[in-house]
């Protein structure tokens, strides 16, 4: 099965894939979130082969609406709008041209004229996080706890050999979890490029990509993703050639490569952000995985197939646990104050609602896991062999918990939070001059 599974993989590396040969947009007039000095006279788009203009090719908008193009001609490679006079505000241009090989091709990108330029994922038209993107966010979540938090569990709690039939309940956890964070993260860039663009599936597909992926959303999304297939490749090795050596490589670039979700969220990206807000984010999110990811572990490999491990793997777990929790309840204490500016945001905000249902649930999972700290562990660790039997369903209880932990975390992220105040104007003065 393993010889099987790596000539395919060497196959799909080696054998070549069909290039597509539709336009490709290369430079823009203005460029990408450009911040102009004045109003530009023009929108210049310039392709890498002759296109075609459609009706509408070029739409411009405002913070308020549609904009009206004067004209729109094409010349050669270049696609030209001709403006009025535009106020200062952030302005975004959607556009659509036919290739030479008969399929439309589409971008939107965003200029400011003296003012910022929001991001693509933030252009007028865009609708924002969907329902859809908070599942998708979930199921990524829950892959990195699976992988992760698996690995930190094989290497920090259970530092022994595992039989057989458990060894491979390993894998196929970890294996889940990392096929989960490689295809979930993909469906993530696709869902806000199709949010962005204002396209359909099909038409997505000869979209322009680049503005998105150049910003800071984008940028995470491509080195995540290459991060990520390396620990999967690392996690792969280990499993082809039983070298349980290989898992820390894995766990450790895994723990990095998270880093990514924290260096393009609110944590970096909101006022008030700093390398402190960026660090206590990733804290967070590494704590809940390998808490919630180790109790999977606990639940689905040691309880069924390992009983004679039952006794250290929950007592070693029950320390790793108190670590995690500590270091998620002070990083998300930090981040609370930091987001929050007013108590009252709680309960008047959206994101402050939604962070209610997240700390209400996460005290749920701390009652839980307390009462295992302060009633099981004690039972177990004097002997109390008759209680392990009875543990496999609660542990079970505080994993769901710890699932919609995530869930709520999911539509967290996805939520804005409320507007910093600006700050006093400095006292004037009463010095006689």
């Amino acid at each position: 099965m393993k010889r099987i599974l790596l000539t395919a993989v060497t196959l799909a590396l080696v054998l070549p894939s069909q290039a597509f040969a539709h336009a490709t947009l290369e430079k823009t007039a203005p460029g990408f979130r450009e911040r102009l000095p004045s109003s530009p006279q023009k929108i210049v788009l310039r392709f890498d082969q002759y296109v075609q203009q459609l009706p509408g090719s070029v739409h411009l908008y405002s913070s308020t609406g549609s904009v009206g193009v004067e004209r729109v001609v094409i010349k050669g490679r270049d696609l030209t709008a001709w403006l009025p006079r535009l106020p200062k505000g952030a302005y975004t241009v959607r556009w659509h041209a036919m290739s030479g090989d008969g399929h439309v091709v589409s971008g939107v990108f965003t200029f400011g004229v003296r003012a910022r330029a929001p991001a693509p994922t933030e252009a007028f038209g865009a609708s924002g996080p969907t329902t859809s993107e908070h599942l998708v966010r979930w199921l990524y979540f829950l892959g990195l706890a699976l992988l992760v938090g698996g690995l930190g569990f094989r290497l920090l709690v259970l530092r022994r050999p595992l039989p057989a039939r458990a060894e491979k309940r390993f894998y196929a956890l970890t294996g889940i979890g990392a096929l989960m964070t490689l295809n979930v993260g993909i469906a993530a860039f696709i869902l806000r490029a199709e949010d962005a663009l204002q396209l359909p599936f099909g038409r997505l597909l000869y979209g322009d990509l680049s503005p998105i992926a150049r910003s800071r959303f984008g940028t995470a999304f491509i080195v995540m993703t290459l991060g990520f297939a390396l620990v999967t490749a690392f996690l792969f090795l280990a499993w082809l050639t039983d070298r349980a050596v290989l898992l820390w490589p894995a766990f450790l670039l895994g723990l990095v490569f998270a880093a990514g979700l924290s260096l393009s969220g609110h944590s970096a990206a909101d006022a008030g952000s700093s390398w402190k807000s960026e660090l206590a984010d990733w804290a967070h999110l590494s704590a809940a995985c390998l808490w919630i990811g180790g109790l999977v572990q606990l639940v689905v490999v040691v309880w069924p197939l390992m009983p004679e491990a039952r006794r250290v793997a929950f007592l070693a777990f029950s320390r790793v646990a108190t670590v995690c929790v500590g270091v998620l309840l002070l990083a998300g204490i930090y981040l609370s104050i930091l987001r929050l500016p007013q108590l009252n945001d709680l309960w008047t905000t959206g994101y402050g609602r939604v962070l209610l249902v997240k700390i209400g649930l996460v005290s749920l999972a701390l009652a839980w896991g307390g009462l295992h700290k302060l009633v099981a562990v004690p039972a177990v660790a004097r002997g109390g062999e008759s209680a392990l039997p009875r543990l496999r369903g609660s542990l079970l209880g505080e994993s769901m918990v710890g699932m919609a932990v995530l869930l709520a975390a999911a539509v967290l992220v996805d939520a804005k939070p409320p507007v910093q105040p600006a700050p006093p104007p400095p006292a004037a003065s009463s010095v006689p001059r």
